[in-house]
């Protein structure tokens, strides 16, 4: 059975440990940027079944309306679906979905139905939804495929703005990363981009292998007094996807980008990307109009964005609670006292 949730836990910057000098936005989170929501649905029946749905939601986004936005895989081993048109087009036409990879492609039908009952809608023929996944397969019984329509219409039309729940929640139910549990984490950083003030907010989805690093320190499970995975346990190469947003006029180009810097910070974190590691990210700007900032200004977004993935990172494995899936696999969440006192002894 799963530990209930410490209620001590909190966020890596309660603790002194969120990187870089970039202040955060009021909630330290995606939501951070105008217009942002997100919603989860979190489905859980230990110690058989530990998924669910997150929907990260941009205003009013539509095919009608399209967001500008850019897509880049680190490594392509993933059902990123509705990728190509973005990466083509540079344009998001529905709200961003991340769940458990078999649950992808019923996901994806249901933000498709929920999209064409949108009055604004009425006369849509085609239409590109995006959704990105990893494996829970480790916690979870991923062949049960347990995202129906009703979870993804509860996830979309339960999105808010304002905190954002975050670790064993939604698409963050069931994974795992860097010999931890891990989930969903989230983060944000105020930014000057050609003299005017915007905001980066990320949000990941973190189940990636590798060896965790906490402010260029290496963190094993040992280290913290909790076990590890196993050396007979298969690797967490279930993916990261990493969704970003801004409020600076950025064009499609310059988001693109942005997403390989959000790809990029994973590597402070310690991940491995492994062969069977899909790291996606996906960056969209809420202002469609505007005249981009040139190139050369862009740099405190670069240094925002991979801040706040770093940053949320930690925070994905910092709020999860430790959890046992099928055939008794349990992955321990990271402690934050036996940390701290790491950390203190550097």
């Amino acid at each position: 059975m799963d530990e209930p949730a410490a209620a001590d836990r909190r966020r890596a910057r309660d603790l002194g440990l969120a990187p870089g000098r970039l202040p955060p936005g009021p909630y330290g989170a995606i939501t951070d940027v105008p217009g942002v929501r997100v919603g989860h649905v979190t489905l859980r029946e230990p110690p058989l079944l530990h998924s669910g749905v997150t929907a990260i939601v941009p205003g009013e986004v539509h095919p009608g309306a399209p967001l500008p936005a850019g897509v880049f895989a680190g490594n392509g081993y993933g059902k990123l679906i509705g990728s190509t048109q973005l990466a083509e087009l540079g344009a998001l036409e529905t709200p961003v979905l991340l769940t458990s990879t078999l649950s992808a492609f019923r996901a994806a039908d249901a933000l498709v139905g929920w999209m064409l009952e949108r009055p604004a809608c009425a006369d849509v023929t085609s239409l590109n939804p995006v959704v990105g996944e990893c494996n829970d397969g480790v916690l979870s019984d991923i062949r049960a495929r347990p995202v129906r329509a009703e979870h993804v219409r509860a996830a979309l039309d339960g999105a808010a703005g304002g905190p954002v729940a975050e670790g064993c929640v939604g698409a963050g139910t069931g994974v795992a990363a860097l010999g931890f549990k891990a989930g969903v984490g989230t983060a944000s950083r105020l930014v000057e981009v050609g003299g005017r003030g915007a905001c980066v907010g990320v949000l990941v989805q973190a189940n990636f292998g590798g060896t965790l690093r906490v402010l260029g320190r290496t963190v094993s499970p040992a280290d913290v007094g909790v076990p590890g995975p196993g050396s007979g346990a298969a690797p967490e190469t279930g993916s990261c996807m990493v969704v970003a947003a801004t409020d600076a006029p950025l064009d499609a180009r310059q988001l693109t980008r942005v997403a390989r810097r959000a790809v990029f910070a994973l590597a402070r974190t310690g991940a491995s990307y492994g062969h069977g590691s899909g790291d996606y990210a996906i960056a969209f700007g809420v202002r469609p109009a505007g005249r981009p900032p040139a190139d050369a200004a862009l740099d405190p977004v670069f240094e925002g964005v991979m801040d706040a993935v770093e940053e949320a990172v930690l925070d994905s494995l910092l709020a999860a609670v430790t959890t046992t899936g099928p055939a008794g696999r349990t992955r321990h969440a990271l402690p934050a006292g036996p940390l701290l006192r790491l950390l203190g002894d550097r």
